[in-house]
């Protein structure tokens, strides 16, 4: 049951999926959960209620950003980290999820953007946030500057990601996901600390985040 003030979740069906890149798998959502969905929803998220590995029948909550939206169904990112052996609850789902299969979750909930108006905005992440990270960049305005340094598991999980001429993406190669955390604060820690006003932006497993905040809140002060 939902709880008070909040709606119950939709129920979604799958439409279909496609490997975006080697360890990005796209899942396309429609169906009944769109009925009254609303539009703009890029950056979102949704609450996903996926079948525990330990018990199926025993669901658990996850959360996934909203890629993308079109009229009547929308598309959801999973980052593969290794085979269906170790893909946890929401990727195995993704993994096995096949055309005509219902899926609940709760929202949209609201994006989370970058704040406007800085001078320079840095942004790190993993595979996991590079979908809220490309719909971040894309709302940039065209005269925004920043530097993006965005971690994949290997050469082909680049994507083209639309975004203002002044942002600069770098990308980080590192085969093990969940290993070497200080890779994207150390990247950061190459550039010179850009003038003016600097907004920071990221998101990562956990101990690439420890770093990031010894970096940019104790270091930096931001």
């Amino acid at each position: 049951m939902a709880p008070p003030n909040r709606p119950p979740p939709r129920a979604f069906t799958v439409l279909g999926s496609r490997q975006v890149t080697p360890n990005m798998l796209r899942v396309t959502l429609g169906g009944p959960g769109m009925d009254g969905f609303p539009h703009g929803q890029e950056g979102g998220y949704l609450k996903m209620r996926v079948p525990s590995l330990e018990d199926p029948a025993r669901l658990i909550v996850r959360t996934y950003t909203i890629s993308a939206q079109r009229d009547g169904e929308l598309d959801v990112d999973f980052a593969l980290h290794g085979g269906a052996a170790d893909a946890g609850p929401a990727t195995h789902w993704a993994l096995t999820a096949q055309p005509g299969t219902l899926v609940e979750a709760g929202g949209p909930g609201a994006a989370k953007p970058l704040e406007p108006g800085a001078d320079h905005y840095l942004v790190a992440g993993d595979m996991t946030a590079l979908p809220a990270i490309a719909a971040n960049l894309a709302a940039l305005p065209a005269d925004a500057r920043g530097t993006v340094f965005l971690r994949v598991t290997c050469e082909e999980d680049r994507q083209e990601l639309p975004r203002p001429a002044g942002v600069d993406v770098h990308w980080l190669v590192h085969p093990h996901p969940g290993e070497d955390g200080d890779v994207l604060a150390d990247a950061l820690r190459t550039l010179p600390w850009p003038d003016g006003a600097v907004y920071g932006w990221v998101a990562a497993e956990f101990s690439a985040m420890k770093a990031l905040r010894l970096y940019l809140r104790e270091e930096r002060g931001l």
